[in-house]
């Protein structure tokens, strides 16, 4: 698998209902199905969450992370949501 590294933006209602779904995905410990553009993947219910926060001089930045080793991305998903 290729490495990848792609950002979007979104309009504020956009970002919340996505958030929403993941976290109910998250709450309920069932994986997550999503699509960031065009490639679809999962993210385990067991899947390791991070904040980060990082700050510069004209702007600082929070990153909602989560990780998980590709084999624990085998698990069926619960629900689907575009990115």
């Amino acid at each position: 698998m290729s490495e990848r590294d792609v950002e979007k933006d979104y309009s504020v209602s956009e970002f919340a209902a996505k958030l929403r779904r993941l976290a109910d995905a998250l709450e309920a410990g069932k994986p997550f199905r999503i699509q960031v553009a065009g490639e679809r993947f999962t993210v385990p219910a067991g899947a390791r969450i991070s904040v980060e926060h990082e700050r510069g001089e004209d702007e600082e930045e929070v990153e909602f992370q989560l990780t998980w080793a590709l084999a624990d991305a085998d698990q069926e998903p619960e629900q689907d949501a575009e990115v």
